[in-house]
């Protein structure tokens, strides 16, 4: 019996709320940017759980399928945001 060795990966991994298609529910969507993936969840725990599922997921199809598996670099941790200046009479945001 062949013994295989296990790897952790760590994942930047960006949560936002959001709407659902639809019915306009609110939810947060979580994307994995390296991967290229997302999913979502009621709460930021569930959209959390699901993307680490999406994720797994997407590990195995790669490893059947013969590909390369794209990591994070593990010394780029940066998650910035930056502020933009917009004209407008009256600006309608979403939030």
């Amino acid at each position: 019996m062949k013994s295989s060795k296990k790897y952790d990966l760590d994942y930047r991994v960006v949560i936002k709320p959001d709407r659902r298609t639809g019915s306009g529910r609110h939810c947060y969507v979580a994307t994995c940017p390296t991967l290229g993936i997302a999913d979502d969840g009621d709460t930021v725990e569930k959209a959390l759980k699901n993307i680490r599922g999406t994720i797994a997921f997407h590990l195995k199809c790669l490893q059947e399928e013969g590909k390369k598996i794209p990591v994070d670099n593990p010394h780029e941790k940066l998650v910035t945001s930056t502020q933009v200046q917009i004209s407008s009479p009256s600006p309608r945001f979403a939030m």
